[in-house]
């Protein structure tokens, strides 16, 4: 089964051709990093434009990539959820466009859904149930992947989430935008004990993380140097946060597993692919004879392979939409489980 897939729920503009799950026979991305490199984070209106200038032509190299055409498609997959509305209307209204033209399924794919996926096609031996950490721009999530398509958030995040205080964090320390790779490359020259930053907590639920305050932290930190005259280490204080995020996001997902019993941990979303993040996540679980997955680098990040791949298995549980399907900015995993 031949599926065409459409992610356009942030920046990039993606489209790729999954067959049966796991054969990826394409997969066209349309960045716009350099564009909203210059305001220091994504501006939703432009995004929305550029999805509507690109998309078209990235849906053409895909198929022509995958020396497909539409006849040879059998269905339609669209990410109609969770993230930038604007964005996310592009996507669905074409994907919709094109299941009504062709007369072909269409199948809806949560966004963080389709970054859990990523894995499979890493390494198809990875198989329900298991505990997954997705740590990405937009979200900070550890849930239970009972089966393909269903899930249960055990921990989120209350404010910031890891991917958006990297960002944050680098804008301060002068590093452009995306700032989270900027930081991992400064990272590896600095001395991660030489700035002693805090572990927020919160109250209620021991698996929430919050992120605001060590963003603000650094902050201080760079203010106050400022105030007085003084340089900070760029380095250091960029490997002292990464690896005060690498140790919040890892404690949090090995006391999940060892509480729910779990001894499979997968890892997803942008910032899968940070150096600590991996290295001290396959560290623990090696400790605790846990089995890690993670994606290959260049599946961390927004792609369409990945909603291609979770389509399957939502059309395999009868998930389907028609032409009433509408984006939507923010759902929780819990609220799609089929």
């Amino acid at each position: 089964m031949k599926i065409l897939a459409i992610e356009s729920s942030c920046d990039e503009t993606a489209a790729a051709v999954v067959e049966d799950g796991l054969t990826v026979h394409s997969s066209i991305i349309s960045s716009q990093i350099e564009e909203h490199k210059k305001f220091g984070g994504v501006v939703p209106e432009i995004a929305s434009r550029r999805h509507c200038e690109n998309i078209l032509d990235v849906v053409k190299c895909s198929l022509d990539e995958a020396n497909c055409t539409l006849a040879d498609i059998d269905a339609f997959a669209v990410t109609y959820a969770p993230g930038l509305i604007g964005a996310l209307l592009v996507g669905t209204n074409f994907a919709k466009g094109l299941a009504m033209a062709t007369g072909k399924p269409l199948i809806p794919v949560h966004h963080i859904a389709g970054h859990i996926a990523a894995n499979y096609l890493t390494d198809s031996t990875l198989k329900p149930p298991y505990l997954c950490l997705v740590a990405s721009g937009g979200h900070s999530h550890i849930i239970e992947v009972s089966d393909y398509t269903k899930y249960h958030v055990i921990g989120r995040t209350r404010d910031d989430a890891a991917g958006e205080a990297f960002d944050k964090a680098a804008r301060v320390l002068g590093f452009p935008y995306p700032g989270g790779v900027y930081i991992d490359k400064a990272a590896q020259q600095g001395d991660p004990k030489t700035y002693p930053l805090p572990h927020p907590k919160v109250a209620g639920n021991e698996y929430d993380f919050s992120f605001s305050g060590l963003k603000t932290a650094v902050i201080n930190i760079a203010h106050n140097a400022e105030q007085k005259g003084e340089t900070i280490n760029k380095n250091d204080l960029a490997a002292s946060f990464q690896q005060t995020v690498a140790e919040i996001l890892t404690q949090k997902t090995i006391a999940a597993a060892k509480e729910y019993g779990y001894k499979i941990v997968a890892l997803a979303g942008g910032v899968s692919a940070n150096s600590s993040v991996r290295g001290m996540l396959k560290s623990e679980c090696e400790k605790n004879g846990f089995k890690l997955y993670m994606p290959r680098l260049n599946l961390c990040g927004d792609n369409s392979a990945m909603i291609g791949c979770q389509a399957y298995y939502d059309y395999l549980a009868g998930r389907r939409a028609d032409e009433s399907l509408n984006a939507v900015a923010t759902l929780s995993l819990d609220d799609i489980s089929c």
